[in-house]
């Protein structure tokens, strides 16, 4: 099993990333999420991987962090319908952190406008990983640190979290925080979306 790359990027496509390893060089499929993280051409770079063995070819899946290929890895081996090309999707459309909460909070109609999935996939994602991600938003998909979240993440996990901590369910808090950010648009601090949720809520 080839568990991780390390050498000289060579080539670097948003789907494809080639590094060149003491002059061999190695081929492998990636998520938008990681290619944004992929340093130039030309410099060094460490990409985590995971081996996918079929009858006609041996595919590598390149990842910037152990949390992408957790997550890629669970979904392939425990969602039925969801290959590699469908796992990818999923990284490229959502954030770990946002997958986890939209899983957990059941939000079924956030899952499904990833590309390839749909509603009868995004279901069976919520039945398949919710148990998986523990029953609380806080659970991180791996026992590792948490990754790094985006500005917008990191408002809707505060937000939620506070809510939670008010006593609301967690499904209740991501459907009350989510309306929110849509009303108030990204620029809205935490406090503003809580006002709001607890406004709407009431």
């Amino acid at each position: 099993m080839i568990t991780f790359l390390q050498g000289t990027l060579a080539e670097k496509l948003p789907t494809v990333a080639v590094i060149d390893v003491q002059g061999i060089g190695y081929e492998a499929l990636i998520p938008l999420s990681s290619y944004d993280k992929l340093p130039p051409v030309g410099q060094s770079v460490r990409l985590l991987t995971h081996l996918a063995i079929r009858e006609d070819a041996h595919v590598l899946y390149g990842f910037n962090s152990v949390e992408e290929r957790d997550l890629f890895r669970l979904l392939i081996n425990n969602v039925s319908g969801i290959g590699p090309k469908t796992a990818l999707n999923v990284l490229t459309g959502m954030s770990v952190n946002a997958f986890r909460i939209a899983v957990l909070a059941g939000d079924v109609k956030a899952l499904a406008q990833i590309s390839g999935v749909g509603k009868k996939t995004a279901e069976r994602i919520v039945v398949e990983l919710k148990d998986k991600f523990g029953k609380e938003p806080t659970m991180m998909v791996s026992g590792g640190a948490a990754p790094a979240l985006g500005a917008d993440d990191q408002k809707l996990k505060d937000a939620v979290q506070a809510l939670v901590a008010l006593e609301y369910k967690p499904s209740d808090a991501y459907e009350m925080v989510r309306g929110a950010m849509q009303k108030l648009g990204p620029n809205a601090q935490v406090e503003e979306l809580l006002r709001a949720s607890l406004k709407k809520g009431a």
